[in-house]
């Protein structure tokens, strides 16, 4: 459904709220989105609390999944591959990389399939739908938490301070969100109408983790190289990541820009295309 009115019919015994279509469309309600806080936090809350019922290890996985990739990166692209980690120590090197790339696919795989997933919610009743890939990806800034607690104990261990750039993270952990959700909301609307997009995902999220510079930084590449690889908004948040924490110096280039600059591109048109669908997930979905 598009950006909706509630317009309250008073009868004498009751009152009826009558949802339609509002004649004036605009891509993004915030006060909408405001009204409806408690459904998005209830909604990211749960999203944390399905991921890791019934499983053995529970919230463990949350430390486990990035330092298992860390270690077989490490051995990969550091031990046979032999990849320049620009001065950093390489566990600091990938794990940092790991930090915000976890969150954009964990958020991204989880957004793609908000609508598909939450289809009873949809033909019953109403909310903003944005809410759905909104809180899908608001739930993994826990996992983040926990994840960034274990790159604190690696840079003591590594005795590495951070620099004074680390006030930036922030802006670079919302610039993985932004991305993350504007991927999204490309693609949710899609899956419900196109189903092999589930099957699309979490392979696409597969070749963009090798096209982002997780376990090689991107001074190892050409000039040209680094333009083609700047298209995916993702090198922003990676390369950002490690400049915030151990100042390496090709974050400010002309390629970091050119990433930030697709990534709010995707974001803005995201927006506008998941609303433009929203009028048709009660039928398709």
């Amino acid at each position: 459904m598009s950006e909706s009115q509630l317009v309250p019919v008073k009868e004498t015994s009751s009152e009826i709220v009558l949802i339609r279509p509002t004649k004036k469309w605009v891509p993004l309600d915030l006060k909408e989105l405001w009204r409806f806080r408690e459904l998005i936090y209830f909604m990211t809350w749960r999203d944390v609390k399905v991921r890791y019922a019934q499983t053995i290890l529970g919230a463990t996985w949350v430390i486990l999944q990035p330092l298992i990739q860390t270690i077989v990166f490490n051995f990969v692209f550091g031990t046979i591959a032999g990849l320049p980690t620009d001065g950093i120590p390489r566990p600091l090197f990938t794990y940092a990389g790991l930090l915000g790339w976890n969150l954009f696919s964990k958020g991204l795989t989880n957004a793609g399939n908000s609508m598909v997933s939450n289809r009873n919610m949809i033909t019953k009743i109403y909310f903003p739908r944005l809410i759905l890939p909104l809180s899908a990806i608001l739930s993994g800034l826990v996992d983040f938490v926990v994840s960034s607690v274990i790159m604190v104990v690696l840079m003591i261990i590594y005795k590495t301070a951070p620099t004074a750039n680390a006030w930036y993270l922030p802006l670079f952990l919302l610039l993985s969100i932004i991305t993350s959700l504007g991927v999204g909301l490309w693609l949710a609307p899609l899956n419900v109408h196109y189903r092999d997009v589930r099957f699309i995902i979490p392979l696409g999220v597969q070749l963009l983790m090798y096209l982002s510079p997780i376990a090689y930084p991107l001074s190892s590449l050409s000039e040209n190289m680094r333009w083609v690889f700047a298209i995916n908004p993702m090198v922003g948040v990676v390369e950002g990541f490690r400049w915030a924490l151990f100042g390496t110096e090709r974050v400010l280039g002309n390629e970091m820009w050119l990433s930030i600059g697709v990534a709010i591109v995707m974001f803005v048109t995201g927006i506008f295309y998941f609303r433009s669908m929203e009028k048709t997930f009660s039928d398709a979905v």
